[in-house]
């Protein structure tokens, strides 16, 4: 169905991931564990942009592009928020006035300040209407700020009726007492929803508070004024990570391509500011320079320079032939010598097995038939997966890089930008890099060419000889540093890439084209152990579709 299209993938990725909050969250009341609530909570962001990009699509297919005037889609959209939430805010009135019946003493209730969140919920619902139809930003961050204020209130309440609890008055009227004021807080909730649809209809674009707050304080530390005009702030979505991205116009008359805000999980952004500013040390200019950064609790954010130019894959996919090779000089320049100023003598293992390990799950959630058991046919025996898997991580362990270079990290060939004016590349997405076995940048970026899209064999040429070019150059750069083990290393790092990329695959075609390709490195390069690994060749062809 032609109305699907783009929203299909999405939903399903949306639904696998709500699944798997639902599971870890079972998991985490079962055997509480602060690293799961963390990552939790982290996913919930990458759910919550799922959500955005598919109410996108959806409206984007009914109104086509010489639909119904933007802003006005958009307040529609508002609108209709805004009613589900007034809907959801009189439901809970209805579920308080349900549990009031349950009170043995209807005076027991007045022992805690109840009046003090009704008073909340009466003062934002007063000025819904004005800040809707005048999108009126001020009014609703009035209206957004009920919510913390009413966590506030149930925060203090609950721990009064803990220690009513606790002294032994009336258990009943204080669990009745606390699902009371526990539909209050789940008011201000609907109310917050409210309050960041407004927002939305008077920026065109889906903030969360604490996300529009962020992007409002690291501008300022700019000298600059949140936006607040339609379509001065454009998403950039389609990341797995959570973070919310979107790119800012510069001021009138710069020569700048504007900036770049990333908000999102406070560990993952410093860690990629902080390797901004390493790659910045190493080669100035091949990241993105860092313009404003502010930390707040479990989230951060900053601005980034928006680098002109166009993604590698951009590239690969459109440019003209003697540009593509260009581009593709210019990346193994850059990269040759960014691992030669990084190198570091000395035995390093990027534990390519341990790293598909952790992603294995979502694999499985995915493709479950992947998961193959043992079998027979005759009298051959054939191992299951897990163990073919646990066999080729004992072999990793023979098989340590000679030295270390500081990688990229996810170095996909849309993380990498070209810039053909100024003949030079740049480094994006960069929250990954780390010290580490090269090996692991060149298996993502092979890979990363042969997971394209494209199926039609002669447009498959193209990538097929970025491929081949790429593989002959990294060759060439082991063979010039004594690196021995590179093809049974590379091999690992593909076979890594190769299963960990069909978590993202719903053509079922391809994700078991790219999961046979796996299991049938990790069959050759268990068949040669015992033998030199100077020896092993890697199977070249499983590199071309």
């Amino acid at each position: 169905m032609k109305f699907l299209e783009g929203i299909e993938e999405n939903l399903r990725f949306m639904v696998l991931e709500v699944s798997r909050q639902v599971e870890s969250t079972l998991n985490c009341l079962e055997d509480p564990d602060p690293a799961l609530i963390a990552k939790i909570e982290s996913r919930d962001d990458y759910i919550d942009n799922l959500k955005s990009v598919i109410e996108n699509l959806c409206y984007s297919k009914i109104h086509g592009p010489s639909g119904a005037y933007k802003p006005a889609v958009d307040l529609a959209r508002a609108i209709n928020i805004v009613s589900a939430n007034l809907e959801r805010v009189a439901d809970h009135a209805v579920n308080i006035v349900m549990q009031v019946q349950y009170l043995s003493d209807a005076a027991f209730i007045k022992r805690y300040d109840y009046l003090a969140g009704f008073h909340e919920v009466d003062k934002a619902l007063g000025i819904i209407v004005k800040a809707l139809l005048s999108q009126d930003v001020t009014l609703a961050f009035k209206i957004c700020r009920a919510e913390f204020n009413l966590d506030a209130i149930f925060k203090d309440n609950f721990d009064r009726i803990l220690v009513d609890l606790r002294k032994g008055e009336s258990p009943e009227n204080c669990i009745t007492c606390h699902n009371i004021f526990r539909y209050l807080e789940r008011m201000g909730d609907s109310i917050l929803n409210i309050g960041e649809a407004i927002i939305f209809a008077a920026v065109g674009e889906k903030f969360k508070i604490h996300q529009y707050q962020a992007l409002k304080d690291t501008l300022a530390q700019r000298g600059a004024e949140v936006p607040i005009t339609k379509g001065e702030f454009q998403s950039i979505w389609g990341t797995h990570s959570g973070c919310r991205i979107g790119k800012l116009p510069d001021k009138p008359g710069s020569k700048s391509h504007g900036v770049l805000f990333k908000e999102g999980n406070a560990t993952k952004i410093i860690q990629e500011k902080e390797n901004i500013e390493r790659w910045e040390a190493i080669l100035p200019g091949l990241p993105p320079r860092v313009q404003g950064f502010q930390s707040e609790g479990d989230s951060a954010s900053m601005l980034l320079e928006y680098l002109g130019g166009c993604t590698l894959q951009q590239i690969v996919l459109t440019a003209d032939a003697e540009i593509a090779a260009n581009a593709m000089f210019l990346v193994e320049q850059t990269m040759s010598l960014l691992w030669d100023k990084t190198k570091k003598d000395g035995q390093v293992s990027a534990g390519y097995i341990r790293q598909l390990h952790a992603r294995l799950e979502d694999v499985f959630r995915l493709h479950p038939d992947f998961d193959t058991p043992p079998r027979t046919m005759g009298d051959l025996e054939l191992w299951s997966f897990a163990e073919m898997l646990e066999a080729t991580a004992e072999l990793e362990r023979q098989l340590p890089a000679p030295f270390s270079v500081f990688i990229h990290g996810d170095c996909n060939i849309n993380n990498i930008i070209y810039e053909h004016t100024e003949q030079r590349i740049h480094y994006i997405d960069l929250h990954r890099s780390k010290d580490t076995d090269y090996i692991q940048d060149v298996s993502v970026f092979l890979v990363s060419n042969f997971r394209l899209p494209i199926m039609d064999q002669s447009m498959r040429a193209r990538p097929n000889q970025v491929i081949a070019r790429f593989l002959d150059f990294s060759r060439d750069y082991a063979l010039a540093h004594g690196d021995d083990t590179f093809e049974a290393r590379l091999t690992l790092g593909l076979i890594r890439s190769f299963l960990t990329s069909t978590r993202f695959e719903f053509n079922r075609d391809f994700a078991k084209d790219m999961f046979l390709r796996c299991t049938y490195l990790m069959g050759r390069i268990l068949t040669h152990a015992g033998s030199p690994w100077q020896d092993f060749r890697l199977p070249e062809r499983v590199l071309y579709y």
